[in-house]
């Protein structure tokens, strides 16, 4: 299979999709068949599994972000593609308006984009300072900034430990809570300049806001809640032979979609002392478990961390 690399438009970020050839070799299985994009971005993989389908194959792609769908543009008036702002959680009810009864693929892209993460006024990244926002749909739901400033010290403490796996969470949380007395936290170097004061400053190999950064993103975004949503929904929605492709980037996310494959393959191990249950037929099986190369890993560092799990659906 040839697929093309594709760069970005003039002025655009660069964004380089992760695995971008095996994620679309392992998608497209029928060209003239009908596949979701669930995570749009800027397209670099959009754009791939378009070049892999035939004249009657179709793509609909999804995103959360207005300026992810307004990048979407660039691809023209293609008639095989169509886009929607939205989320995962809202892919059955789409399809469903749309007359689709099952699709041959869906690919899922987990987690924040490039422009997204370079992009001082959305407030994602503690590289620039900007605008503590974090939200990938900044019409709707409650930035950091608001989000901070009304939650409870206990509240604040609980993300950080469940969503940034953060040991020293309770100490981070007792400085916020400290200094909103003072000032609001509404500034991205702000709030990681407080992190490192409260943790210290030690860390392994990357800054301590880090984790503080990553859980606060996926709690705003609920992030988790949505990638569990969408998987509940695939099986009904996948053809037989029908394909799931998962990138993930944290072992939050991979989690998830571990459990789920294993449990829909029906080899999800019982509680401890309790006998095997009774379980419905399998519906999909897991085909691979794919890590980038290290040539990738060079030319795209954000590609170090990244998981693909892809499965398909039995008959």
């Amino acid at each position: 299979m040839t697929v093309s690399r594709l760069g970005n438009h003039e002025g655009e970020v660069r964004h380089d999709s992760v695995l971008l050839f095996e994620s679309v070799e392992a998608l497209v299985w029928q060209p003239n068949g009908f596949y979701v994009d669930a995570t749009f971005g800027r397209g670099g993989h959009a754009r791939a599994i378009l070049s892999q389908l035939s004249a009657s194959g179709q793509l609909l792609a999804l995103d959360r972000d207005p300026e992810a769908v307004a990048a979407a543009t660039a691809l023209g008036t293609d008639p095989r593609f169509a886009i929607e702002n939205a989320r995962f959680s809202q892919l059955g009810e789409i399809l469903s308006r749309r007359a689709v009864q099952s699709v041959d693929g869906v690919l899922l892209d987990l987690g924040a984009s490039a422009p997204q993460l370079l992009s001082p006024e959305r407030g994602f990244s503690f590289q620039h300072d900007g605008t503590l926002d974090m939200r990938m749909d900044p019409s709707c739901g409650l930035s950091v900034t608001t989000w901070l400033a009304k939650a409870t010290e206990a509240e604040i403490a609980r993300v950080l430990r469940d969503y940034g796996e953060e040991r020293r969470a309770r100490r981070i949380a007792a400085a916020i809570v400290a200094s909103r007395r003072r000032e609001p936290l509404s500034r991205t170097k702000q709030l990681a300049s407080l992190v490192a004061g409260a943790t210290g400053g030690n860390t392994a190999g990357h800054h301590p806001a880090t984790r503080s950064f990553q859980a606060l993103r996926i709690h705003i975004n609920e992030e988790l809640e949505e990638l569990a949503a969408v998987l509940k929904q695939l099986p009904a929605l996948l053809a037989p032979g029908g394909r799931l492709v998962c990138l993930s980037f944290h072992s939050l996310e991979d989690r998830i979609v571990k459990r789920f494959l294993r449990t829909e393959a029906g080899l999800e191990p019982p509680p401890p002392g309790l006998p095997p249950p009774v379980r419905p037929a399998p519906r999909l099986r897991q085909l691979a478990r794919l890590r980038p190369t290290a040539e990738e890993c060079s030319r795209n560092p954000r590609s170090r961390s990244a998981i693909m799990r892809i499965a398909e659906r039995l008959p």
